[in-house]
């Protein structure tokens, strides 16, 4: 599976964003996907995760109520829609994607990772 991750861009707190990672394969539908962020400085954490069927999230208490994850599986594509963006939000987003059919929020827990795309948030 290949993964590539797009929307980058710079907001102001309190604005909006929409990622989108595009993969490739025929089993895209099979899979776990994740999104992960790496801020300045920091290591990668895990953002919110979505189930092959599309009907099971999970987030960070960070983003929860915030930021929406989702799936077309016709597209291949998984979003990740980022509201009452924060300064704190600002990070490299990626995405990633394992099979299996739980909630996996460890980075070591993926095999398929996105290049990233940059995330920033202006106060």
């Amino acid at each position: 599976v290949q993964l590539q991750a797009s929307g980058r861009g710079m907001v102001q707190a309190g604005g909006s964003l929409r990622l989108s990672c595009a993969a490739s394969g025929r089993t895209f539908s099979q899979y776990v996907m994740g999104w992960f962020r790496q801020a300045p400085g920091k290591g990668r954490e895990f953002v919110a995760t979505i189930k092959w069927s599309g009907g099971n999230t999970y987030y960070s208490d960070s983003v929860k109520g915030r930021f929406t994850i989702s799936r077309d599986n016709a597209k291949n594509t998984v979003y990740l829609q980022m509201n009452s963006l924060k300064p704190e939000d600002t990070a490299v987003y990626y995405c990633a994607a394992r099979s299996g059919c739980g909630y996996y929020i460890k980075e070591k827990e993926y095999d398929y990772w996105g290049q990233g795309t940059l995330v920033t948030v202006s106060s």
